[in-house]
């Protein structure tokens, strides 16, 4: 069985317990999913599956990836990434159907993959956390990064500099986030806490690869003091 899912991000909402307590989880549309090509270690040399997320909307692609569909007997997707295979799990072919129900279960921990918020063009205070120069008036150096190298030598900006530039849009891997509900019927995985990118990003659900054990309840603790009368 694979490891993981392709999904796309709903949105945050709360889960209330039996007992009253809030969960902020977030809602993930997992799948379906197909499997568009089986990669085997006898000809690839490792296992692991091509999934294509399935949507309502037609994909339009090129004909050379059109002719790797083809090849498959499914129909394009727009998105497409490759999750490895479960030791000693049934081997998949081309077609077959990955559900969200297959893969993951109530209380087990997963990571989840994603690209973060674009932020545009950002300066040094807010990329890089600068405190900046005196507030004072007539200072003329609030938000600047300050020196960035010798004049003499090396006469030139050493690679690496922190300096301004574009912030955001970079691959993040948020780990051990617990699964709280699987909505099999709407292909829904609700995850506790925050997952990167923005509602309507592509993120990729796998199981975690160092899952956390769950914490074991405590016992209440006997109140120190005086009883009160």
């Amino acid at each position: 069985m694979v490891t993981g899912i392709i999904g796309r991000k709903v949105g945050m909402t709360q889960l209330f317990g039996p007992d009253g307590t809030v969960q902020p989880v977030t809602v993930i549309k997992a799948g379906p999913c197909v499997v568009v090509q089986a990669k085997t270690a006898e000809r690839d040399g490792y296992r692991a599956v091509q999934l294509g997320y399935v949507e309502e909307r037609p994909a339009r692609v090129a004909k050379p990836l059109a002719g790797h569909y083809r090849k498959a007997g499914v129909p394009p997707t727009r998105v497409r990434r490759e999750v490895g295979l479960a030791p000693g799990g049934d081997a998949l072919k081309a077609g077959d159907p990955v559900l969200v129900a297959d893969v993951f279960r109530n209380g087990e921990r997963v990571d989840v993959i994603g690209r973060s918020r674009g932020l545009g063009f950002q300066g040094v205070i807010r990329r890089h956390h600068f405190g900046g120069g005196a507030k004072s008036h007539g200072s003329m150096f609030h938000r600047a990064p300050g020196s960035i190298g010798a004049s003499s030598y090396p006469s030139r900006v050493i690679k690496g500099m922190k300096a301004a530039g574009h912030m955001g849009s970079e691959r993040v891997t948020t780990l051990n986030l617990r699964v709280e509900r699987v909505d099999a019927d709407g292909h829904l995985l609700m995850l506790r806490g925050a997952v990167p990118g923005a509602p309507g990003a592509y993120v990729v659900v796998r199981k975690a690869v160092a899952a956390k054990p769950e914490p074991k309840p405590q016992p209440e603790k006997a109140r120190k003091g005086k009883k009160q009368p």
